[in-house]
């Protein structure tokens, strides 16, 4: 009984009798699969920075009137939502509310990068996909008749053209679940954020902390 051949001669070959249209196939693949590593380790390290205490102690000195206290326990955060709650404290030349959502926004636009590469590694990979099957079958059609290995250019066509779709097709599957995913985590951020912002005005309107300047 033979070995199986080593996963990289497979993958090699794959390519090789998926025709041209593999390469900028490859191309996307590799793309995606940097994003997809460095968005699973951002949010690995977002979920670690996370500090539902610090966040409590903020509120229980905005509560107390404390403000200069606030700030102080926010200022040296890892934490996003408290970020955006220390950027919020400490507005100067503009309202409370402005600053706290300057810094939700920014907060968010950290949270989102490369969201709208993945939908488009999603809309692509089967577009790319499908144009090799195009490419595939017209080749096998060019085939037919033309000479006696016929039918195994009309095989290799085919064959070109299914490993296209599959490859395609593989890509968006892979990255469409990920992709989802980012999105959950994103609206939960966002609510988060908007939750915090809110307690925050709320709790200052009642210390007047939301006037231009501090109290």
């Amino acid at each position: 009984m033979l070995p199986n051949p080593p996963l990289a001669n497979v993958v090699i070959k794959l390519i090789h009798d998926g025709g041209p249209i593999m390469y900028p196939i490859l191309v996307v693949v590799v793309f995606a699969i940097c994003i997809l590593v460095e968005r699973i380790f951002w949010w690995l390290r977002f979920s670690a920075r996370r500090d539902a205490r610090q966040l409590d102690q903020v509120y229980a000195a905005l509560e107390s009137g404390d403000l200069n206290k606030a700030i102080s326990i926010s200022e040296k955060t890892a934490d996003p939502v408290v970020r955006m709650i220390h950027h919020g404290l400490k507005h100067q030349h503009s309202s409370m509310q402005g600053a706290l959502e300057v810094a939700a926004g920014h907060e968010l636009q950290q949270a989102g990068r490369f969201l709208g590469a993945m939908d488009t590694v999603v809309t692509l990979g089967p577009l790319l996909g499908l144009l090799g099957t195009v490419t595939g079958i017209m080749g096998s059609f060019s085939s037919i008749g033309d000479s006696e290995l016929a039918v195994e250019k009309v095989t290799g066509g085919i064959g070109e053209a299914l490993i296209a779709t599959a490859a395609g097709l593989g890509i968006a599957i892979t990255t469409l679940v990920p992709m989802n995913y980012f999105h959950s985590r994103l609206a939960k951020l966002q609510f988060d954020l908007e939750a915090a912002a809110n307690n925050v005005l709320i709790i200052a309107a009642q210390h007047g902390f939301d006037k231009v300047g501090k109290q």
